[in-house]
């Protein structure tokens, strides 16, 4: 049984094919097309997950949608009547697009399909649609690896549905509460996200890693004005201070009355203001996430938590939850935004749709570790690079982590290209640049040469496992970078009273501990465990890195720069090698050094992507 799920036209598309209710293949879509947030139809990402199977169009029994485009338009149609007549220009711009592409959307996926498949086949029989939240909580139980869970959705808005409480048991799940449009944490976090200059969609992971630097001030300004909050988690937002009903913005002028003055311009100077309202909204969604997981644990006995939707990727929120201890476990869902609904539709249609059983394992979840995109041969790795006129050298299995290591060691930043390339927006040693966590000018020095990024971004360490409760204060798995714990008290230094009262950002550049590459301002670090089983080769590599240092800790970002998807492709790899500072690259056995590079292939790489 052979079942593809798709998310598309809103904001990173993708694909995931189960089989025999196995994820075997799951990618995004803008991986192959190098446009971020890519929201086109997944032609590359569906032909991908079809190769890496082995399956012919054929073979495919069905394919799920992740939403339903109908339920949506009638939530746009009847949000412009409550609002009317505000808005009505905003309205009679968007039903054209409505009526021509969106709302018949199923014919538009069937010819998608005949386009990419021929006729042969009538897809249209074929096609199902799941709604939008389900997809969700599909994504986060049906992987986890519980029997039995409450599971937890929030994001911006499916179809009607902006948070959700649903209860997962064997193959089974039943949606019990739901909070509806306009009522919206995530929109909330993304209303601040657009206030503070950052772009909505794609910023609020910024305004998560800048609220350290800042106070939350505007808290009960909040609270007090825009969202009210019950004892359960519920909460009602004040929409006479919102726009995004409605308009072609998120705040309005009430908003900015309230703040004090207008949203601040992208990519202007950064202001203790941004800080302490990025610090403020990180802290009302905590109140909120934990609220919300206080009272399912009440309404449902359940021990077991799943999360999914795009405020399940604030990993500081899910730290704090986790310390909570209102569950005895937490999974969380990798690839939780819009790309995982792609996840959820297809096992949702395997095991609620076809009452097919669920298969649990004792050593892993579901998503295998979240590698489930394109690997390459080394064969092949080194046809590739050949052809892009690249100058490497082919060595063993040993050498490439004892070289790595070393060069690691001396201070180097590395190119890190192996294996299947991760699913969702976390690189998890697939497709990561990589560094000693040891130098105190490492972070500074990869925002600004290498990821040419806002120098207060922070970055994340890898750990061993075995290793991770040493240095940091969680002894639990966090193999997909989504639980934020602070750094062990044994491993920080303290800061004097003056470094205390430096400005904000002005305290990244005091060493906090003895890992300060990876050590936030508030001295917190966002952790990925390294596990042997999912990943032997990182695993072996950082063992290497921790025999030569005994630091078991590499610092861990995505390989590209501001505004690029992370690399899918050697030939990926090699440019972004060519177009930054970083001096290594490693693609599976081959050894780039930049120095033995043809200087002509290095291209403005800087400038080559639209900011995010």
């Amino acid at each position: 049984m052979r079942i593809l799920g798709i998310s598309a036209y809103y904001h990173d598309s993708a694909a995931c094919l189960v089989v025999d209710g196995e994820i075997v293949a799951a990618a995004q879509e803008e991986r192959f097309t190098r446009k971020k947030h890519d929201s086109s139809f997944p032609i590359h990402a569906i032909e991908y997950c079809l190769s890496e199977s082995k399956s012919l169009p054929k073979d495919i029994d069905y394919v799920v949608f992740y939403d339903k485009p109908f339920l949506k338009f009638e939530r746009l149609f009847e949000t412009y009547l409550a609002f009317a007549p505000k808005g009505f220009k905003s309205f009679i711009t968007s039903l054209p697009i409505w009526l021509k592409d969106k709302l018949f959307q199923k014919s538009v996926i069937a010819n998608a399909l005949k386009d990419l498949w021929g006729k042969d086949i009538d897809w249209a029989e074929r096609l199902l649609f799941s709604e939008h939240h389900m997809s969700h909580a599909a994504s986060a139980f049906f992987p986890s690896p519980f029997e039995e869970a409450a599971v937890l959705t929030m994001d911006g808005v499916g179809e009607w549905t902006t948070t959700s409480l649903a209860i997962g048991s064997g193959n089974q799940l039943s949606v019990h509460k739901e909070i509806h449009f306009p009522h919206s944490l995530g929109l909330l976090y993304s209303a601040i996200t657009y206030y503070t200059g950052f772009k909505v969609n794609s910023g609020e992971y910024k305004v998560m890693g800048l609220a350290p630097y800042g106070e939350p001030k505007y808290a009960e300004l909040i609270k007090d004005n825009l969202i009210d909050i019950k004892e359960d988690g519920s909460f009602n937002l004040d929409m006479s201070y919102f726009n995004y009903c409605t308009g072609l913005t998120m705040t309005n002028s009430k908003f900015d009355e309230l703040f004090g003055g207008p949203p601040r311009k992208p990519e202007s100077t950064l202001t203790q203001r941004e800080m302490d309202l990025a610090a403020s909204v990180q802290a009302v969604t905590e109140e909120i996430v934990i609220k919300l997981a206080k009272g399912i644990a009440r309404s449902t006995g359940q021990r077991n938590l799943c999360l999914a939707g795009g405020v399940a990727l604030n990993c500081v929120a899910n730290g704090k939850l986790l310390r909570e201890k209102v569950f005895d476990n937490i999974w969380i869902q990798p690839a939780a935004g819009d790309a995982g609904g792609a996840v959820g539709a297809a096992l949702g249609a395997y095991h609620l749709l076809l009452n097919q059983p669920r298969k649990l394992t004792a050593s892993m979840d579901g998503m295998r570790g979240s590698y489930l995109g394109p690997s390459y041969s080394q064969e092949d790795i080194e046809k590739r690079l050949f052809a892009v006129g690249a100058v490497f050298k082919a060595v063993s299995d040993e050498d490439v982590i004892n070289i790595t290591a070393q060069a690691l060691a001396e201070g180097k930043a590395v190119g890190w290209h192996q294996g299947r390339m991760e699913f969702g927006p976390r690189a998890l040693g697939g497709r990561s640049i990589i560094a000693d966590p040891r130098s105190t000018s490492v972070q500074k020095q990869l925002n600004l040469k290498v990821k040419y990024r806002e120098s207060f971004r922070p970055f994340a360490p890898s750990v061993l496992r075995e290793d991770v409760n040493e240095w940091f204060d969680i002894d639990t798995d966090s193999p997909y970078m989504l639980l934020v714990a602070d750094v062990a008290k044994s491993k920080q230094i303290g800061m004097t009273e003056q470094e205390q009262k430096l400005f904000g950002i002005d305290k990244l550049n005091v060493p906090r501990s003895e890992i300060p590459a990876i050590t936030h301002v508030d001295y917190s670090a966002r952790i990925q465990t390294v596990h042997e089983e999912t990943n032997p080769r990182y695993y072996q590599l950082i063992r290497k890195f921790k025999e030569l240092t005994g630091c078991p800790i590499l610092v861990n970002t995505s390989f590209n720069v501001r505004g690029e998807p992370i690399v899918s492709t050697p030939e990926d790899a090699f440019r972004c090698f060519m177009g930054t500072e970083i001096e290594m690259l490693v693609v599976g056995n081959c050894i780039l050094q930049k120095e033995k590079q043809d200087k002509q292939l290095a291209k403005d790489y800087k400038n080559l992507y639209e900011l995010d």
